[in-house]
């Protein structure tokens, strides 16, 4: 007759074959899960620098309320901070904190006269340069 106490240590432990199946598996769901969690990520960059945009539109018309005019290409974003030289209207800061760079940390893009409106706000994308597909290509509101 065996010892009970012996019968519990002979099944110990696991297998090189078991662990391996099991890396396999994590492996596979890995290779499902990241490139989703990925594409959301950079869909997330894309929305909050719409966001952004958004918000400094909105801080620049009411620079435009206060002082007749959007900020010239020279003061740019700056003005929304600090009052251009002989500009006695402005009543900012028009932003809470410093003027923000875009998700990918590169500084928006401000052009007056723009192309397309009075000035043009936008982001190079994650490439930091102009055109571009997918992450890489230009955002603006």
């Amino acid at each position: 007759m065996r010892n009970n106490r012996q019968w519990f240590h002979v099944n110990k432990g696991f297998t090189l074959l078991e662990l391996l199946v099991v890396m396999v598996i994590i492996g596979l769901l890995v290779s499902y899960v990241g490139p989703r969690y990925f594409g959301q990520l950079s869909k997330s960059e894309v929305k909050t620098a719409k966001a952004q945009i958004f918000s400094l539109r909105k801080a620049l018309d009411v620079y435009r309320l206060d002082t007749g005019s959007y900020p010239d290409q020279q003061a740019g974003l700056e003005a929304l901070m600090t009052a251009p030289q002989g500009n006695s209207k402005w009543q900012g800061p028009y932003l809470q904190k410093a003027i923000p760079n875009d998700p990918w940390d590169h500084p928006y893009i401000y052009r007056i006269p723009g192309e397309k409106s009075e000035f043009d706000l936008f982001s190079y994308g994650a490439d930091g340069r102009a055109g571009g597909t997918n992450e890489n290509a230009d955002i603006s509101d």
